[in-house]
């Protein structure tokens, strides 16, 4: 009789939980193989980068663990997440695109009649586990139940803060198609995602989808969700373009020459969703800054700071990096008034349509642990922040900056650069 050994399965389940997703292999790795983005065993970046931490990482973790700085990288407050209700998604865009933003990577994008769904991530932790890990600093502004009908799921890369193992468990029951990145599609059927419902494609193929075309483009990232990261998943930035609209989503990303080459290929976008945040001197070449990301937005419009409108992603949900909380939304109204482009920075939450106004209020500084006093050129005109600073530089309340009653923290766990 055979049969594995009842031990060894165990250990196997311990080593390997579900939420790690599962290696390409048969054809799916034979087709990652043939990818002319895949040399000497691995997936490569469009242009050199390094993806583990630079410098001493003993400086870094004195810095990161530090009291004072472990207090900047969350809210001082609760996050105002914007009350959205079943109706205001229920109703179509009038003019054809409404953004929602969910919180880090996450964007419901309404465009011409259809509905995708970018980097859903609707767990408490980005994380393989249920007890630690980075841990959400604000709710999931809206149930999975209901956002109502998904056409699309689109995923940047297998990164745990992109994709999300009870998210997609969950999605499974909404009969939305996948659109991923070469390998990630292992990931999505071990976790019961029915392989017709599937497309894995390489930089620069395209599928259609209820009547969009999605197309996969390059990013300057990496991958991996287990104890091994075998960079066999390919990691994208996505074009999805429908009948009258165009929209570009970052997924993570270091500022390359590509994005002009995105944009001169496909654009130009009347959004473009950008990465600003969880940036360190640690691993420059991966994530981008403010300034990084706003040069991009410009590159994707052809260098027109007119053109379109840009969303900042990756920020304000998890702390990842070592920046002060708010530091990304600062930084990128500034960027964005130094360029003359069009920047908003809505609540999680808080759909809009770029064609029929911008949420432009400045939310986080009432909230941030070092209050806001100088108002960005990007901003005038806004709410000053609702705490004055005291004699050096902190809150009323006292010398961290915290307020009264206030909630949050940053999670322990030392952030990785994979997110």
């Amino acid at each position: 009789m055979t049969g594995s050994h009842p031990t060894r399965s165990r250990l196997t389940a311990a080593l390997r939980p579900a939420a790690f997703g599962a290696d390409p292999s048969g054809e799916r790795m034979e087709r990652i193989r043939r990818s002319p983005n895949f040399a000497n065993g691995v997936f490569v970046n469009p242009v050199g980068a390094r993806t583990a931490p630079s410098g001493s990482m003993l400086k870094f973790a004195s810095t990161y663990f530090r009291k004072e700085e472990r207090v900047r990288r969350a809210p001082a407050g609760t996050v105002p997440v914007h009350p959205t209700t079943v109706a205001d998604l229920a109703a179509p865009p009038a003019s054809g695109l409404r953004l929602t933003w969910m919180g880090h990577s996450s964007v419901f994008a309404e465009i011409d009649g259809r509905r995708v769904l970018f980097d859903p991530v609707w767990g408490q932790r980005c994380s393989p586990f249920s007890m630690v890990g980075p841990k959400r600093l604000h709710p999931v502004p809206v149930p999975l139940r209901e956002l109502g009908p998904v056409d699309v799921v689109v995923i940047s890369h297998d990164h745990y803060d992109h994709l999300d193992m009870p998210t997609i468990r969950a999605l499974v029951r909404s009969h939305a198609m996948f659109v991923v990145p070469l390998g990630v599609g292992a990931h999505l059927e071990r976790w019961g995602v029915p392989a017709e419902r599937t497309t894995e494609l390489d930089w620069h193929e395209s599928t259609e989808v209820a009547g969009l075309t999605l197309t996969a483009t390059p990013a300057r990232h990496f991958c991996g969700r287990g104890l091994r990261n075998t960079q066999h998943t390919l990691w994208a930035s996505w074009v999805v373009a429908g009948s009258g609209r165009r929209i570009y989503h970052s997924g993570d990303t270091g500022y390359f020459s590509g994005f002009a080459e995105i944009g001169a290929a496909y654009g130009p976008f009347d959004a473009t969703m950008i990465q600003i945040g969880a940036y360190s001197d640690y691993w420059p070449d991966i994530h981008m800054t403010p300034e990084e990301g706003m040069r991009a937005h410009l590159d994707l419009q052809g260098g027109d700071p007119a053109r379109g409108i840009m969303l900042p992603i990756h920020w304000g949900t998890f702390n990842l990096a070592p920046h002060p909380w708010e530091e990304p939304a600062e930084g990128t109204v500034r960027a964005a008034k130094e360029a003359g482009a069009t920047v908003t920075v809505p609540r999680p939450g808080q759909p809009f349509e770029p064609e029929r106004g911008l949420p432009l209020e400045p939310w986080w500084r009432a909230i941030a642990a070092r209050p806001v006093t100088e108002v960005p050129a990007a901003a005038e005109g806004a709410a000053e922040p609702a705490v004055p600073a005291g004699p050096s530089g902190a809150g009323a309340s006292g010398a961290t900056g915290k307020r009264p009653g206030a909630t949050g923290g940053a999670d322990p766990a030392m952030p990785i650069p994979q997110s």
